[in-house]
C-alpha cells in the first residue's frame, strides 16, 4: 500500500511538472495575406502568391495584392511532373487577373491526385478578343485552343499559388 501511496505521489508531481512546462494557452499567431479569385473545375476558388520564380513576376504580383511576393529563381528548376497549371488571361474579358483581364484558371485543387501549390504559368491568349467570354475550367479552354480561338505560351515562369478556399474546404 506504501508503494501504491508514493507512486500515485510521484505520477501527480509528474503530471504537475509537466502541466507547468506546457506552452500557456497562447494564440497562434497568424497573418493576412490578400487572395485572389479564380476557378478551378467551373468552381470559384480562393488562392494567394507567395513566390515566384521570375522577378518581373514577383513584382507584377506584388504590384497587384499591395502584399510581397517573393523572387525565388530555384522555383524554376522544379521538375515539370512536380508542378500543377495555372491559365492566365492577358487579353479577351477585363477582370481581376493579373495582366487585368479574366481571373485565373487552375488544374489539380486541393483533393486532386496532382495538387501542388507550385504552379506553371500557361498565358492565354484570345485570337479575336472580341470574342472572349469567362472560361472556368482547363477542359474549357483546352475546347477554346482545339477550336482555335486561343493560343497558350508557356513562358517558364513557376509561381508558389496554395488555395485557401475551394470547393469543400478552406485554411
Amino acid at each position: 500500500m506504501k508503494h501504491y501511496r508514493i507512486l500515485v505521489l510521484l505520477s501527480i508531481i509528474a503530471i504537475t511538472v509537466l502541466a507547468a512546462c506546457a506552452p500557456g494557452g497562447e494564440k497562434m499567431p497568424t497573418a493576412l495575406l490578400p487572395a485572389g479569385k479564380a476557378w478551378a473545375e467551373g468552381k470559384e476558388i480562393y488562392f494567394v502568391h507567395t513566390e515566384a520564380s521570375d522577378p518581373a513576376v514577383a513584382k507584377l504580383l506584388t504590384d497587384m495584392m499591395s502584399s510581397p511576393v517573393l523572387t525565388v529563381p530555384s522555383l524554376a528548376n522544379v521538375p515539370p511532373d512536380a508542378l500543377a497549371q495555372v491559365y492566365v488571361f492577358d487579353n479577351g474579358l477585363k477582370g481581376m487577373g493579373p495582366f487585368g483581364f479574366q481571373a485565373d484558371v487552375f488544374d489539380n485543387p486541393p483533393g486532386s491526385p496532382g495538387y501542388t501549390p507550385l504552379r506553371n504559368v500557361n498565358v492565354v491568349t484570345w485570337v479575336d478578343p472580341a470574342r472572349a467570354r469567362e472560361l472556368k475550367s482547363v477542359a474549357e479552354i483546352m475546347a477554346a485552343r482545339d477550336a482555335g480561338e486561343v493560343t497558350i505560351a508557356q513562358p517558364g515562369v513557376v509561381v508558389n499559388m496554395p488555395f485557401v478556399v475551394w470547393e469543400g474546404g478552406k485554411r
